[in-house]
């Protein structure tokens, strides 16, 4: 990697499946402020991408994302710099919460402190089986509290709690088992099992993905009357949708629907 490098590298296919990789491999790919600022960009494009249907967040060399950048954090401590650089770290994760479009964390090697509160962000993830988890910001003093956001979110409390105080890591299996992770593939068998998310989403209609999925996370910070209310309204407004007047006419005509 040379200084021009982009921190953050994009694709998209015709299907409108967009890779986003994190390239900083020689630093573990931490978020500095400057990759923060990439991936915030990045994210905001594929928000206004009317053809986008999925995000593959994937990372270069051997590990995902270890975190923040420790010594960037070090070198001038300042409450003021620290509120400023939680506050944009906050708002990128909830910038991928926000898509439209289910975004899928591609998970090798270690994911550890923010990188881990990234993959619990993301709506789906697939983990190599040699792929490790932790939230270790407690082994240097610092326990992982925006990250305990993301995870209390996504694992049992206990489960999550003891990962935060322990600061241990968990494999590829232990976090599937916990439900930070959807799915666990061999090494070379890891862009395969994605493609097999990705193929199932993008046959689906993309309008009823984005509604459900902001749907999904609305109500689960509502209580279950509220949540209830929303959800009807939300599935009165998608079956007024085309696609779901053609996908249910379709089932009654037993044949394959129609979404072109």
């Amino acid at each position: 990697m040379t200084p021009t490098d982009p921190l953050v590298l994009r694709t998209r296919d015709a299907r409108g499946v967009v890779t986003l990789t994190l390239n900083r491999p020689q630093a573990f790919n931490a978020l500095s402020e400057a990759l923060l600022t990439a991936l915030q960009q990045e994210l905001d494009g594929v928000a206004e991408d009317a053809g986008a249907r999925v995000v593959v967040l994937a990372a270069s060399g051997k590990a995902f994302c270890a975190g923040h950048d420790l010594k960037e954090m070090r070198a001038a401590p300042s409450l003021d710099y620290y509120q400023r650089l939680f506050a944009q770290c906050g708002a990128m994760m909830l910038s991928v919460q926000k898509l439209p479009v289910p975004v899928i964390a591609r998970v090798q090697g270690i994911a550890t402190a923010a990188g881990c509160q990234l993959v619990a962000m993301c709506d789906l993830a697939v983990a190599a089986s040699d792929a490790r988890f932790a939230v270790s910001g407690i082994n240097v003093g610092l326990f992982c509290s925006t990250p305990s956001v993301a995870l209390s979110r996504n694992l049992a409390r206990k489960a999550a709690f003891e990962m935060l105080v322990t600061g241990e890591f968990i494999s590829a299996a232990q976090a599937l088992d916990k439900g930070l992770v959807n799915r666990v593939a061999a090494p070379d068998r890891l862009d395969a099992e994605i493609e097999s998310l990705v193929a199932s989403i993008v046959a689906k209609p993309r309008v009823a993905i984005a509604m459900g999925k902001q749907l999904f996370y609305r109500q689960l910070e509502t209580g279950i009357e509220a949540a209830y209310e929303d959800a009807a309204q939300t599935m009165a407004c998608n079956m007024m949708d085309v696609s779901a007047l053609e996908g249910v006419q379709a089932f009654i005509d037993k044949r394959a629907p129609d979404w072109h």
